[in-house]
């Protein structure tokens, strides 16, 4: 049996389905029964709880094949960090006492960092807690920058002609990458088990990129040849994310991890092969779902 986190979210969502469509038993988790009948009208065991309760996350491990951990995004909570070791410790209670023997955990580029690396941190302490769990066999998946983070710039898109959200200068070489390539990279190993000890996979697209580039690819998907990326300090962009709703918390954690993109310490130990290559490209996704969500709009 395979216990699926975050199991409606981007990654999660994709993995469950593979996995019954595998014919393999599948627990999906997540906060509410109406955001799981996708699953169980295909045969899967739904758990309803929160991942900060660490007593529900060891009942529904207990007896499991592997597990699929991540911290979900909040962007209500008023500690964002304060969230994020609430869920990671609920995990690693969990896996400590039900005895799972395969892990595989959404991380992100960066988690390398033992520090100041905004967002990410929750990242680099689920890694360093579940590794230091005996016994326990991970496989962290550092994945890219989301194509998906593109969708919140529509709403500024289409007010002011202008594409911007993250404070990351334009010229930064960064990893982008689909969230169905992390899925299926997290379905293989999950399938496979083949994994032992304490390991680190990137996930990482066809190709670095940086914004301005992006920005190129973006605007000819929409009709909209000479849209460029546009910059804002970092100053400007904590107040826009104000603005829109965020947290203080989150916002000065958004702005940690554009600090390090704009320093380079964010692709640290990363090195391109073709175990992190993966095939969908910022193009396809242009094309296929980012100009019908902007058309939509």
């Amino acid at each position: 049996m395979y216990v699926i986190t975050g199991a409606s979210g981007n990654t999660g969502k994709r993995i469950a389905h593979q996995l019954l469509a595998a014919g393999k038993p599948v627990t999906v988790v997540g906060r509410t029964a109406e955001h799981l009948t996708e699953f169980t009208d295909k045969g899967a065991t739904a758990a309803v709880g929160s991942l900060e309760d660490a007593d529900f996350l060891t009942t529904i491990y207990t007896g499991a094949t592997a597990v699929y951990a991540l911290v979900p995004p909040n962007f209500v909570t008023d500690d964002f960090r304060a969230y994020q070791t609430r869920v990671v410790d609920a995990h690693t209670a969990a896996l400590r006492a039900s005895g799972v023997s395969f892990v595989v955990t959404l991380s992100s580029l960066g988690a390398h960092l033992s520090e100041k690396n905004g967002v990410i941190q929750g990242m680099t302490y689920l890694e360093n807690e579940l590794d230091a769990i005996d016994g326990l066999n991970t496989l962290h998946l550092r994945a890219g920058f989301f194509y998906q983070n593109f969708f919140s710039s529509i709403g500024l898109l289409k007010q002011a002609g202008i594409l911007a959200g993250f404070p990351i200068e334009g010229d930064k070489p960064l990893v982008f990458v689909h969230t169905n390539d992390i899925a299926d990279a997290a379905v293989r190993r999950l399938l496979a088990l083949d994994f032992s000890g304490k390991n680190v996979q990137f996930v990482a697209g066809p190709r670095n990129l940086t914004f301005n580039e992006a920005a190129i690819i973006l605007g000819q998907a929409i009709g909209n040849p000479e849209l460029a990326w546009t910059f804002f300090p970092y100053d400007q962009a904590r107040a826009g994310m104000l603005q829109v709703g965020f947290k203080p918390s989150l916002a000065d954690n958004y702005i940690e991890f554009c600090q390090r993109v704009n320093d380079g310490s964010l692709l640290g130990g990363f090195v391109r092969n073709a175990e992190n290559t993966t095939p969908t490209t910022l193009e396809d996704f242009a094309q296929n779902e980012f100009a019908p969500a902007y058309q939509q709009s």
